[in-house]
């Protein structure tokens, strides 16, 4: 069972150990402020998703929590998650295990991500992968010699705070110049608001400039938009630094992208990203390295708790 809890959705999903999924549900996560309500919602969900696939509880041999860090996986433990209201310091793993009465294991939801990838995407067959969400924030998870990477205190894959900028914007963390607060989707969104022309493609498109986020960006070059040929350009600029960090740290032998990458598509990101990281890596590093697109979709939420379960000793 795979359980994937974000600020706006809880996902849901029955499955093996190939990645196939024999029952799915979702719903608005609709934090209620009361903890102990939410949890038991949130069992009772899993409750009717085993009957509705005609599956005992006895037979589900884990459950995998995919959540929004900070957790300290070691003890099970959710703390602070920001968009979670009421949700303080949580240990999720013993809340969960009293309810359903099996193994319940909590893993960071880049970090499951990573792992669904890796497994059932665009990662299958490789040993050293990074995955990158590409959406509000950027968060990573880094599989290296075939293995999920945690890092000290469980905290490695924290790619959207390497420090590009010393004088940079300040990111939501409190640091200035972040990866995040340069390329992130919010930081992006909040840029493009304050330097749109009202007379732009990318204003029209949004209805307005308060209005305007990437995706008119994305659009509007595809008409031609001179202005948004820029915004894009500084984007993915900004984006080979950070992965030209990467790929000298880590020597991955794929980089996997998802959300605003994806949906921009192979000829206005991949290839010029491509292009732009090249002329930043040394031939070592680019003749070993791919830069492709996340290949799940929106099925990585149900697979990623999957993917969370499959990390117990079990497997």
């Amino acid at each position: 069972m795979g359980i994937d809890i974000g600020g706006t959705k809880l996902a849901l999903a029955l499955g093996e150990a190939d990645g196939s999924l024999r029952a799915r549900l979702r719903r608005p996560m609709q934090p209620s402020g009361n903890l102990d309500a939410d949890v038991a919602r949130i069992a009772t969900d899993v409750e009717q998703l085993l009957a509705d696939a005609g599956v005992e509880r006895a037979d589900v041999a884990a459950i995998g929590v995919s959540a929004p860090g900070p957790i300290d996986r070691e003890r099970g433990v959710l703390i602070e998650p920001p968009n979670l209201p009421g949700w303080h310091t949580v240990p999720l793993v013993a809340l969960l295990e009293s309810a359903l009465g099996g193994p319940v294991v909590l893993e960071n939801d880049a970090n499951a991500a990573a792992l669904a990838e890796w497994r059932f995407g665009a990662g299958r067959g490789y040993t050293d992968v990074v995955y990158l969400t590409m959406s509000t924030g950027i968060g990573g998870g880094l599989i290296l010699g075939g293995r999920l990477h945690r890092g000290a205190g469980g905290a490695a894959g924290e790619i959207g705070h390497i420090p590009l900028q010393s004088d940079g914007p300040r990111c939501a963390c409190g640091m200035r110049g972040c990866f995040e607060a340069l390329a992130g989707g919010s930081a992006w969104q909040k840029r493009l608001r304050e330097t749109t022309p009202a007379t732009s493609r990318v204003a029209s498109l949004a209805g307005g400039v308060a209005n305007v986020t990437p995706k008119e960006v994305v659009a509007a070059v595809r008409e031609g938009d001179a202005f948004a040929r820029g915004e894009l350009d500084r984007w993915l600029d900004v984006v080979a630094q950070g992965l030209a960090v990467v790929a000298f740290t880590l020597a991955p032998q794929r980089i996997i992208l998802g959300t605003i990458a994806v949906a921009a598509g192979e000829a206005l990101c991949f290839a010029p990203l491509r292009e732009r990281l090249q002329a930043r890596l040394w031939p070592v590093f680019s003749q070993n390295l791919e830069v492709v697109p996340a290949a799940l979709g929106s099925e990585v939420a149900e697979l990623a708790g999957i993917c969370a379960a499959l990390e117990l000793e079990a497997f």
